[in-house]
């Protein structure tokens, strides 16, 4: 093992919306985390690894948004995100460039005073404004907390992207290689399978729907000839109105969706994929303890 090998766990923070799993997919070279404009999309602690044979070991953690809690769920996905700050040996803090700072990022700052973890200020969609504005930026953040670094970037254009991995490895311990060279993500197939379908449904459905949609993957086998993979999954909503919406007019949103999943499977399972996909109504399970965790959202993942 190379003696200058560094390694350590670097979590991604912000408001959601703010570009959180865009960055963290393109710092990885490889879409893990799904993306939507549509906020508190992320809602597990997703971890991803980034490997440089030279110089060492990033595991990222894309948390979900912080932002003020509506129902249990909106509270589990508040308590993972902030839970991390402690247990990290960076944080990467995102925001974009404006100089009114609201509530949720005050709230964010106060977070981050609780906690003795360096902290990289990112300030992302530098492509939106010019200069000027982004300077103002900085300095209105720089007066708020005590930065370790501040980074303007283009998550989506991939701009200095090359700074954001340098400086992490300038703030990471000196340690061991976690994960094998190859190793990406140590989400399962199948989670990530399910996310992509949920994916799908927000880029497609309308705003009020998406939040309250889950996706179970109801089974996944190969066939015997090994080209095949053959998918059962369940979209679950809320109401009753919402599954005829997701389903649309003689199965024509259903099937935008799954064709649409089916496609981004293939090239990550790099097999041909029969995806079949159904829709159930269970009220309110966002606020249900049980259905929260048989979705697959646990705390101590």
């Amino acid at each position: 093992m190379n003696e200058g090998f560094k390694s350590g766990f670097v979590t991604i923070i912000g408001r959601p919306n703010v570009g959180k799993s865009t960055l963290m997919n393109h710092l990885i070279g490889q879409k893990i985390a799904i993306t939507s404009n549509k906020p508190q999309t992320t809602r597990n602690r997703i971890q991803t690894v980034y490997t440089d044979m030279e110089r060492g070991q990033i595991i990222f953690l894309d948390t979900p948004g912080i932002h003020q809690a509506k129902n249990k769920l909106g509270e589990y996905m508040v308590n993972v995100a902030e839970k991390t700050l402690s247990e990290v040996d960076l944080i990467l803090y995102l925001v974009e460039p404006n100089t009114f700072v609201g509530a949720g990022e005050q709230h964010i700052i106060k977070q981050l005073e609780k906690t003795k973890t360096p902290v990289i200020l990112i300030i992302n969609k530098a492509d939106t404004v010019d200069q000027e504005k982004m300077f103002q930026a900085i300095d209105t953040y720089r007066k708020l907390y005590d930065f370790a670094e501040i980074i303007p970037t283009s998550a989506l254009r991939g701009n200095n992207l090359d700074d954001v991995i340098d400086s992490i490895f300038k703030y990471l311990p000196y340690g061991p290689q976690f994960y094998d060279e190859d190793t990406i993500t140590d989400q399962p197939e199948r989670a990530i399978c399910a996310e992509i379908i949920r994916e799908k449904a927000l880029h497609a459905l309308k705003d009020e729907i998406p939040h309250g949609i889950a996706v179970a993957i109801d089974q996944m086998k190969d066939r015997p000839n090994g080209k095949i993979i053959d998918i059962d999954a369940t979209i679950v909503c809320e109401k009753d109105s919402h599954k005829g919406i997701i389903i649309g007019k003689q199965g024509a949103m259903l099937k935008k969706i799954g064709t649409n999943a089916r496609y981004e499977m293939e090239r990550l399972l790099d097999a041909n994929v029969n995806l079949k996909l159904w829709v159930k109504v269970k009220k309110d399970w966002r606020d249900s303890d049980f259905l929260i965790k048989n979705f697959g959202y646990r705390e101590e993942d």
